[in-house]
């Protein structure tokens, strides 16, 4: 998120080397940065897990909308490691028909309709395959040789690859001398990406930490979470801290409950194998969703310096209550209108009790929160597709409309829209036309797309340029990590009663009857998923 302006714009050098499939355009000249953009560092871009679904949805395409930004330096290269031997041709081609199909599809998150031929070609151009096992010496050896053909250049690492080969690659890397950066600055950087899950508990957190940190200094890991990369998350702190009117009462003296919901109609998706392992609990809440609460609940950073803002999070989490079994329900989708249950899913086991559904009750305690809950929900097969932040604020005072037919007032309440629909809505009240004091509740709403010009993005975008300029505000530090799982450890280890108990919900509903119950007993109820007061069609 690099808030550093550079009005110089780059001409990116020509190419040493024509790749051996036919460029239709000349790759040598990329668009020219936009105004205010400073172009990524020269670096190479290793990418582990090159023939992997995430390469091919979200890392190439991020790469492509960056090339055609002009924000990408011209003496870029990009490796992509992967178990097979294939040619680099081949890889490129594989890549290409990939964007083409996620552009043409206007449901993905890369519907940039037709490919511009100049830009993919300039990547293209740029494209490396090496084959490679990640648990062996062999492949590290080949890096280490090619890289030193470029003394002092800057180097980033990419796992896209299964949780599992995280410390062995990053092992590899170090006793390979790969993670090793210039004295004095005069050398390039080195630089790890790591992609989630990064751990499955606080236990696991930690010793994968332990293990990298080994190998690695904290300010070359970028722990990676791609809710970070969405500018409608970015826009949270935006939203709070560049409008006078609602810092203010961003506070437990105005605000009343704040509910964070992740929701998907989609199942697992084929997925089965992963999501028995992992559940919805781990695969959401410790990460994604207390990311958006540590967005929503921090303090004003003094800047927006990576580790300012960084600081500011993590006394957030260290201030959340831990979570207890009674603060959490879990449920799974059963056979409903949205199609078959949980059980009947391909690699899912007949008996299963794996959660596709948490709902959490959490408590931030200290001064600016102490006594405002935050309901958070995540859930598969649920009624629609929705991730929102909803701020509500505390009711007024009754006695003045005591004589008038109003029995309550409609809450107000702030709704940061993050996807699909972008943009902000509020709730409030107005007389309602007519002799008599009625008052009727209304929402204004504001749409991204009805201000700003629509853009291909899938998220990764901003965060391979930060990861480049070696802004680290988007990314997730240690002591972040580990506070976070500290605070659901009761929950995936309970210390007594056993495992939570899951509940049913049909495919297609707003989710279990249980999670309803968490938030009546303060007098609360979910923002409902299928309508709301007023939606801009």
């Amino acid at each position: 998120m690099s808030t550093t302006p550079n009005p110089q714009a780059s001409d990116h050098p020509a190419a040493t080397q024509a790749p051996s499939c036919k460029l239709s355009a000349s790759p040598h000249d990329a668009p020219p940065s936009p105004a205010g953009k400073r172009p990524a560092p020269p670096c190479t871009l290793v990418i582990f897990g090159a023939g992997g679904d995430l390469t091919k949805r979200l890392l190439m395409p991020a790469l492509y909308n960056l090339a055609v930004d002009g924000l990408l330096d011209g003496a870029m290269k990009i490796i992509g490691v992967n178990h097979g031997e294939r040619e680099t041709s081949e890889w490129r081609e594989d890549l290409h028909k990939s964007l083409q199909q996620f552009a043409a599809d206007k449901a993905s998150t890369f519907h940039a309709g037709k490919l511009d031929d100049h830009a993919w070609n300039w990547v293209a151009q740029r494209l490396e395959y090496k084959a490679g096992e990640f648990e062996t010496d062999d492949i590290f050896t080949k890096l280490k040789q090619e890289l030193e053909q470029s003394p002092g250049s800057n180097v980033i690492f990419y796992l896209a690859v299964s949780s599992r080969f995280f410390k062995p690659i990053v092992e590899h890397l170090g006793k390979a001398g790969l993670l090793k950066e210039g004295e004095g600055g005069s050398g390039g950087f080195r630089r790890i990406v790591i992609e989630k899950p990064f751990g499955t508990d606080l236990a696991s957190a930690r010793d994968l930490n332990a293990h990298i940190l080994s190998y690695a200094k904290e300010s070359q890991v970028y722990r990676i979470d791609h809710f970070l990369g969405k500018d409608t998350v970015q826009s949270i702190l935006a939203v709070r801290f560049a409008n006078a009117l609602f810092e203010p009462i961003w506070r437990r003296e105005y605000i009343d409950s704040v509910q964070i919901t992740a929701a998907e109609t989609i199942g697992v998706e084929g997925r089965g194998k992963f999501y028995e392992q992992t559940g919805a609990f781990r695969d959401m809440v410790p990460n994604h969703l207390f990311q958006l609460l540590g967005m929503v609940a921090m303090e004003p950073p003094n800047s927006f310096d990576a580790e300012a803002v960084r600081d500011k999070k993590a006394e957030i989490f260290d201030a959340i209550q831990p979570l207890t079994p009674d603060d959490v329900v879990f449920g799974q989708y059963e056979k409903g209108p949205a199609g078959v249950g949980y059980r009947e899913e391909p690699n899912v086991a007949p008996g299963s009790t794996t959660e596709t559904y948490a709902a959490a009750r959490v408590f931030v305690e200290n001064w600016r929160w102490a006594g405002v809950p935050f309901y958070l929900r995540t859930g598969k097969r649920l009624a629609a597709r929705r991730t929102e932040i909803s701020v509500q604020l505390k009711p007024v005072p009754f006695l003045l409309f005591r004589d008038t037919p109003v029995d309550a007032l409609t809450p107000n309440v702030l709704t940061l829209r993050i996807d699909p629909a972008h943009g902000t809505s509020f709730d409030f009240n107005v007389k309602t036309p007519g002799p008599v004091m009625q008052v009727g509740g209304v929402q204004s709403s504001f749409d991204y797309a009805d201000f700003f010009a629509e853009r291909a993005n899938v998220g990764y975008e901003t965060l391979l340029y930060d990861c480049m300029l070696g802004d680290a505000t988007l990314f997730q530090r240690a002591d972040s990590i580990e506070t976070s799982w500290c605070a659901a450890d009761d929950v995936l280890h309970p210390k007594s009663g056993g495992a939570l108990p899951v509940h049913g919900y049909a495919a297609g509903s707003e989710g279990p009857a249980q999670a309803d119950a968490l938030l009546a007993r303060d007098g609360h109820a979910w923002r409902p998923l299928q309508q709301h007061a007023v939606e801009k069609k």
